[in-house]
């Protein structure tokens, strides 16, 4: 039985706990086996995975760019396989999510110093690589559901706002094509860090490819994981001759990349060498496990279907939604506790108790909003942004955003993932609102606290 088939075989399903007494409170927890990440080796690799590897590896040919004709590189392989699968006009592999997003920034021509929107709730990457191409980051609110808010994105804006960030967050979709409108309209580019979505689509298409450039990410918790490294992909032939130069295309290399007509560039001489570059090892590795992402891809989506559908109704919890059916990756498991109201210290306690109450169950999970966390996806934690100021002012700037956040509770859903483990997150969950239903969220605070 292949990955995760098990989930339209078995028909046992989640069961009520033999305990119903919390296990953060000395009852039995729901599993003892550690939830499956990868940081504990929960990765899909295959044998013909590691097979590509050492192929690379004993071809003694690790940088991109050699005596071979650029088709017949890993990394030019690697390349052309990922404008067939997402259809688009180029690509580019480089070293991470985050040098990929940046140099579209920067090879699109946006101006050092420029502001460019992007959400509160992103990866600390996001408003990193806005920095490193030059520019400053613009935080706006979001959504219920945590998605950009549009409408916040409008009473905010401002002529200095030279460009666009979306994100699919935590391989949710946004709603790239209303952004894309909007984009339009204040004649600026859109560019979407589809880093937490890779393969994820939006009515049929594949996010990544709405708008001026997608940034990808192959790192190890990634739909395609080569440790580190990622991809930029683009329609635009200008930018992405640039994006080529500035990763490290030096000394006319860049030629290699466009067979049939030079590039769109005067000379490569204007631009810096940033030493951004892919390697073949990792290009090897990933052209292997793209054959199999199709596959992977379901793994998700049936993991989360499994367990959203299971928990759709369970009161005293809110499940994130997306903007439309099935768009989303479904790597990790986002709902909301209500308690206490946006920005109030009950909100944070309530989920907070939540996710504490979850992980004594044997299920991996993380409050996003905590006040004893230091999580990167909270925007009050990118001090860097914020000259000092302290957590409660950095809050203020985006209170709508801050309230979200600490209600909300993630869990991380390998592809991995069996019937089994599904069934305990399932169970687990229900044990736990069972309880906060039974007693409150008074008295909670005190375990959150500790």
């Amino acid at each position: 039985m292949t990955v995760n088939e098990d989930l339209v075989t078995s028909t046992v399903g989640p069961r009520d706990p033999d305990d119903a007494t919390l296990a953060i409170d000395g009852g039995t927890p729901v599993r003892t086996a550690p939830w499956p990440t990868y940081d504990k080796g929960a990765v899909f690799v295959q044998p013909e995975d590691e097979e590509a590897v050492i192929r690379a590896v004993r071809s003694h040919l690790f940088f991109r760019y050699d005596y071979r004709p650029y088709a017949e590189t890993e990394c030019g392989q690697f390349e052309r396989e990922l404008c067939d699968y997402f259809g688009v006009q180029h690509s580019l592999a480089v070293t991470s999510g985050t040098a990929a997003l940046a140099l579209a920034i920067m090879a699109a021509g946006i101006k050092p110093g420029s502001l460019i929107a992007c959400p509160g709730f992103t990866f600390v990457a996001t408003p990193s690589a806005i920095l490193m191409a030059g520019c400053r980051p613009l935080l706006v609110e979001v959504t219920q559901d945590l998605h950009m808010d549009l409408d916040d994105l409008r009473r905010r804006w401002t002529p200095e706002i030279k460009a666009i960030m979306v994100v699919h967050m935590r391989g949710f979709a946004s709603d790239a094509q209303a952004l894309t409108a909007f984009a339009a309209e204040m004649g600026v580019p859109l560019f979407e860090d589809a880093v937490p979505a890779l393969g994820a689509e939006l009515h049929g298409r594949k996010l990544g490819t709405f708008g001026l450039a997608g940034g990808f990410s192959t790192q190890s918790d990634k739909s395609l994981n080569s440790g580190e490294g990622g991809f930029l992909l683009t329609n635009d032939s200008a930018l992405y001759a640039r994006a080529v130069v500035l990763a490290g295309a030096y000394e006319g290399r860049v030629v290699r990349h466009f067979d049939d007509s030079p590039p769109p560039l005067d000379t490569d001489l204007d631009l810096p060498l940033l030493s951004l570059r892919m390697d073949e090892i990792r290009a090897a590795l990933l052209r292997s496990e793209l054959v199999r992402l199709p596959q992977r891809l379901a793994c998700f989506h049936r993991n989360y279907s499994y367990v959203a559908t299971a928990l759709a109704d369970v009161e005293g919890i809110e499940l994130r939604q997306p903007i439309a059916p099935g768009a989303y990756l479904g790597e990790a498991f986002i709902f909301r506790v209500p308690g206490g109201g946006a920005g109030s210290a009950a909100a944070d306690s309530t989920a907070q108790w939540f996710a504490d109450a979850l992980c004594a169950e044997g299920v991996d999970a993380r409050n996003l909003g905590s006040s004893r966390d230091t999580n990167v996806r909270a925007f009050w934690n990118w001090r860097f942004l914020f000259g000092g100021a302290e957590v409660p002012e950095i809050q203020a700037q985006l209170p709508v955003t801050t309230g979200y956040l600490q209600e909300a509770v993630d869990v991380a859903l390998s592809s991995t993932l069996s019937s089994e483990d599904c069934d305990h997150l399932i169970t687990a969950v229900k044990k736990v609102a069972r309880a906060l239903r039974q007693h409150g969220s008074a008295g909670r605070a005190e375990h959150a606290s500790r």
